[in-house]
C-alpha cells in the first residue's frame, strides 16, 4: 500500500488543460515544423509483392537525376547495422529497416532514395528498377499454423512465433462439475489508431561531438537505446530531443525502423536527413497495424448463470516480423477474467508470422480484443439461459468487499465497486425508458438493439508479460521519473523525461506538484530535457502516466517540501513537528513564520544558515518503480498491472434493415478510474476511446485481397468514424481510489476503447435477435448485416 495524499485545491479540480493554449493557437512544434539547415529528404521504394527474392536493384537512373543525394539498399544497411530488437527468443526472425534478400509483405521498404526535397526523392524513387522472383505467401493465420505452410522466415523453421498454454486453477474439474457448456469463435479485425500525424523523424550526426541528434514523433520506451544498439554506437552518443509535440499515437508511434534508417543516412551523407511518412506509407508499411485475432472460447457455467471456468485460445496474426506484436497476447493475462468471479482459466496464446504488414502496439495492447471475447461470452451465456444480460453480469461481478482480489492468473485487482457503477449508469440511462424507445423504433420497422459491456482497464503497466512469454527476459523494472527545482527567484520548474502524444503531461505534473506545494499550477513551468539530460523513464504506454509520472512528481514535491521544513525548523530553532506548511509559508509556535522567499534565500544564498548535511539549492528527484511490480513471474502467474479502472457501457443502436447503416441513438458510459487528476483530460480520453471503438466495431479494417495486396491504403477505403457516426456520449462518474497510488488515481488513457466494440457488437446482436442472426467478426459491416437479414427474411418467407 502507498501512503496517500488527500486531493485538495487542484487535483480533481475542473481546470483547463494547459497544453491546449498553444495547440489551439497553432503553436505546436512537430517534426515537420523543424527548420534544420541543409536537411535532405527520404522517399521509399516499396515492394509490390507479398513475398519475393530481390534479384537486382538498378538505381542508375535515379542517381543520375539532379538533386539526388544517394540510394541505400537493404544489403548495405544490414552490413553496417544490427537487426532491430525482438522481445521474443526468435533469433532467426531478423528484421532490418529495409528488406534484405527478400521481401515479406506488399509495401515493405526495399531501398531508400535521398534527395534535396521530398518531391525530388519521390520522382527518383519511381526510377529505381527492382527485379524480383516471386515466392509463395501466406496471409491467413490458421493456414500459417499448418506444418506444410509457406514459411515467412525459412530459417526460423515454422511460422509460429509464440505458442504457450497457461492453466490457472482446476479447469478440467470445473468444466466437469459445470451444468452447462458453450463454445464459440469470434474474430477481431485488423485495425489501428491511424493518428492525424504520420510518423516523422529527423536525424543529424555531429562528427566532431560524436553525437547523433534525433527529433521524432515517438511514443516508445527505450527508443534511444534501440537506435544505439542497431547502429553499434554508445548509448550516450544518441541525443533524442523530447521537446517535440506528437500528433497522436496511442501506441503505434514506435518508428524504430524509420529512425535507424534515417540515422544511418545522416552518418553516411554527413548531413541532416528527414523522413515524414505519407499516408500510404503509414498505412501500408508503417508497421503500425493492430491485432488481427481469432478467439476460440469454451465456457463452463451453471444454470443460475454463475460462470465457473473458461478456456480461451487466442491466435494472433503478427504480420511479417515479430516486433512487439506477440506481447499483445501477454497484457490481457493481467485481466483475463475481466471483472468476473471466474475461478479457473486455460489460456492458449499463439502468434504467427504471415505476409502482411507488421503489427505494432495499439491502444490497450491487446486488451480490447480480449474484452470483446469475454463480453461476447457473457452475452451468449445469458442468451442460452434466458437470463437478462445485465443480471448475469451482476451475478458474476467481483464484489466490493472482496478487494484486493487476486484472479487465477496471479494479478491482484486493487479496488472497485462494479455493482454501484452499474446502478449509477442504469439510473442515468433510465433503462425501462431506453427499452421502450428500442421497442418503439422496432415498431416503426427499424432494427434496434441495446448493448452492454463491463470491462477493466489495467493501468500503470510494468513489463512482467515479457518474462512471462520469454523466460530469457529478466526485466522487472518499469520506472518513471520527475525532478522538481526551485530557482533562486523562487519559481518552480518540473522536468518530464519523455515525449507526450496528447496525454497532457504538463497539466498532470503541474497539477500534482502544485497540489503538494500548494502553489498555483499555472505558475509551475514543466520542461522536457533531451535524453542525455534525462532521468530514467519508459514513456506514456500502458495507461501509466497518471500513476507513474504523477506519482514520481508527487514524491519529488514531497521530498522538496521535506527540505523546506528542515530548513525552516533549523532557522526558527524549533522542532520540525511543530511547524505547519501552508501555501508556501511555514508557520511555527508563538507566531513564528517564514515566507517562501525566506526559504529560497536561505537555500540559495545563506549556506551558513542551512542545517548540517543539507545541500544548498532546492531540488528533488524521484524515480518511481511500478507499485506491486517487484516480482518476476512464477509458475505461469504474474502480477501485471497495479491498478484496474472499470467501465460499464450501455448503447442503443438503430438501423434500416435494408441499408443496415447503424446509428447510435444513445451512449452512456460509467467510468471509475479512481481519483481523477484533471477531469478534462479524462473526459477527452474517454470520448476519443469510444470513437476509436466505434471504428473497430463497425468501420475500420486493413483488408487484403487474395494476392496479398492491402486494399485499404487511404481514407477512401479505410473508413473511420466522423462526427456523423460518433454520438453525444454521457459519462457517469464514480471514484474508487486505488490503495497503491499517491492520490488514489488509476489509468484512463485507454478508457472507452476497451469496452465500446463489445457494447456495440451486443447492440447489433440485440437488433437482429428475432432472426437468430449472429455476427462473429469485427468490424460488423453494413453489407454483412443487410445480407444476413435478407437471407433470414427469405428463409422465413419460404417456411411460412
Amino acid at each position: 500500500m502507498t501512503e496517500q495524499l488527500r486531493p485538495g485545491r487542484f487535483v480533481s479540480a475542473n481546470r483547463r488543460v494547459r497544453e491546449d493554449r498553444r495547440f489551439v493557437a497553432g503553436k505546436g512544434r512537430f517534426v515537420a515544423d523543424l527548420d534544420i539547415p541543409g536537411v535532405a529528404h527520404v522517399a521509399l521504394v516499396a515492394s509490390q509483392h507479398p513475398a519475393a527474392f530481390i534479384e537486382e536493384i538498378d538505381a542508375s537512373e535515379a542517381l543520375a537525376m539532379p538533386g539526388v543525394v544517394g540510394v541505400l539498399t537493404g544489403d548495405e544497411l544490414a552490413a553496417s547495422t544490427d537487426p532491430l530488437m525482438n522481445g521474443l527468443d526468435t533469433p532467426h526472425v531478423r528484421r532490418f529497416p529495409l528488406a534484405v534478400g527478400q521481401v515479406r509483405y506488399a509495401g515493405e521498404w526495399v531501398c531508400a532514395v535521398v534527395a534535396e526535397s521530398r518531391a525530388l526523392a519521390e520522382d527518383a524513387a519511381e526510377k529505381v528498377r527492382v527485379r524480383y522472383t516471386k515466392l509463395g505467401f501466406v496471409l491467413d493465420a490458421e493456414k500459417a499454423l499448418q506444418t506444410d505452410s509457406t514459411p515467412v522466415h525459412p530459417a526460423h523453421g515454422s511460422n509460429v512465433l509464440l505458442d504457450k498454454t497457461f492453466v490457472w486453477g482446476e479447469v478440467e474439474r470445473d468444466f466437469e462439475k459445470a451444468e452447462e457448456h458453450l463454445s464459440f469463435r469470434v474474430t477481431w479485425g485488423r485495425n489501428s489508431t491511424v493518428p492525424i500525424e504520420t510518423f516523422g523523424v529527423v536525424a543529424k550526426w555531429d562528427p566532431w561531438e560524436q553525437v547523433l541528434d534525433v527529433w521524432a514523433s515517438i511514443q516508445m520506451p527505450k527508443y534511444s537505446d534501440q537506435i544505439a544498439r542497431a547502429l553499434r554506437i554508445p548509448g550516450n552518443a544518441v541525443r533524442v530531443h523530447y521537446d517535440v509535440d506528437v500528433g497522436g499515437s496511442y501506441g503505434v508511434k514506435r518508428g524504430i525502423k524509420h529512425s535507424v534508417l534515417v540515422a544511418y543516412l545522416a552518418r553516411k551523407f554527413g548531413r541532416p536527413i528527414r523522413l515524414i511518412e505519407d499516408r500510404i506509407e503509414n498505412m501500408r508499411a508503417g508497421d503500425a497495424h493492430g491485432p488481427e485475432r481469432i478467439f476460440d472460447v469454451d465456457v463452463a457455467f451453471d444454470r443460475d448463470g454463475r460462470v465457473r471456468s473458461m478456456k480461451m485460445r487466442a491466435l494472433d496474426n503478427a504480420g511479417a516480423y515479430a516486433g512487439r506484436a506477440p506481447f499483445q497476447l501477454g497484457k490481457p493475462i493481467g485481466a483475463i477474467v475481466g471483472p468476473y468471479l471466474i475461478e479457473s482459466v486455460q489460456y492458449h496464446a499463439v502468434s504467427v508470422t504471415t505476409n502482411k504488414t507488421v503489427e505494432e502496439a495499439v491502444r490497450g495492447f491487446g486488451q480490447s480484443p480480449t474484452n470483446y471475447a469475454i463480453e461476447t461470452m457473457m452475452d451468449r451465456v445469458a442468451a442460452h439461459l434466458g437470463i437478462d444480460r445485465i443480471e448475469i453480469r451482476r451475478r458474476n461481478f467481483i464484489r466490493h468487499e472482496q478487494f484486493p482480489y487476486t484472479i487465477p492468473s496471479g494479478s491482484t485487482y486493487d479496488s472497485g465497486d462494479y455493482h454501484v457503477v452499474v446502478d449509477k449508469v442504469l439510473e442515468a440511462v433510465d433503462l425501462p425508458a431506453l427499452e421502450a424507445e428500442r421497442d418503439r423504433l422496432r415498431a416503426e420497422g427499424l432494427c434496434a438493439g441495446i448493448g452492454v459491456a463491463a470491462c477493466l482497464e489495467p493501468s500503470g503497466g510494468n513489463s512482467s508479460f515479457e518474462p512471462l512469454l520469454n523466460e530469457k527476459n529478466r526485466t522487472s523494472t518499469w520506472m518513471e521519473s520527475c525532478r522538481v527545482n526551485v530557482d533562486g527567484l523562487g519559481f518552480v520548474t518540473a522536468t518530464v523525461h519523455t515525449t507526450s502524444s496528447g496525454q497532457g503531461h504538463e497539466t498532470l505534473v503541474s497539477t500534482v506538484v502544485g497540489e503538494v506545494l500548494e502553489i498555483d499550477p499555472d505558475k509551475i513551468r514543466v520542461v522536457r530535457p533531451d535524453s542525455l539530460g534525462s532521468l530514467p523513464g519508459n514513456s506514456p504506454v500502458g495507461s501509466r502516466m497518471a500513476i507513474m509520472l504523477g506519482g514520481a512528481a508527487a514524491k519529488a514535491a514531497e521530498d522538496l517540501k521535506g527540505q523546506i521544513m528542515r530548513i525552516a525548523a533549523h532557522a526558527l530553532k524549533v522542532s520540525e513537528a511543530s511547524l505547519v506548511y501552508r501555501e508556501g509559508t511555514i508557520e511555527g509556535p508563538d507566531g513564528l513564520k517564514l515566507q517562501w522567499s525566506d526559504i529560497v534565500d536561505i537555500a540559495h544564498r545563506r549556506f551558513h544558515d542551512l542545517p548540517p548535511g543539507v545541500a544548498p539549492g532546492l531540488t528533488a528527484t524521484h524515480i518511481l518503480q511500478v507499485p506491486t511490480g517487484r516480482e518476476l513471474p512464477k509458475e505461469g502467474r504474474a502480477q501485471m498491472y497495479p491498478c484496474h479502472s472499470f467501465e460499464f457501457h450501455v448503447v442503443l443502436v438503430a438501423f434500416d434493415p435494408v441499408l443496415a447503416k447503424p446509428e447510435i441513438r444513445r451512449y452512456v458510459i460509467g467510468h471509475d478510474c479512481g481519483t481523477v487528476i484533471n477531469p478534462h483530460i479524462v473526459k477527452g480520453m474517454t470520448l476519443g476511446g469510444i470513437a476509436h471503438g466505434i471504428g473497430a466495431a463497425l468501420l475500420e479494417e486493413f483488408a487484403y485481397d487474395e494476392g496479398g495486396q492491402l486494399m485499404t491504403q487511404s481514407f477512401l477505403d479505410y473508413l473511420m468514424p466522423s462526427s456523423h457516426e460518433v454520438p453525444a456520449v454521457e459519462i457517469v462518474k464514480h471514484v474508487t481510489p486505488s490503495p497503491y497510488t499517491v492520490f488514489g488515481q488509476k489509468g484512463s488513457g485507454e478508457s472507452g476503447y476497451l469496452g465500446a466494440p463489445a457494447a456495440i457488437s451486443g447492440a447489433m446482436h440485440d437488433a437482429v435477435r428475432a432472426w437468430g442472426i449472429t455476427f462473429d467478426k469485427l468490424p460488423i459491416r453494413m453489407s454483412t448485416v443487410s445480407d444476413k437479414i435478407a437471407a433470414a427474411r427469405e428463409h422465413d418467407r419460404k417456411t411460412a
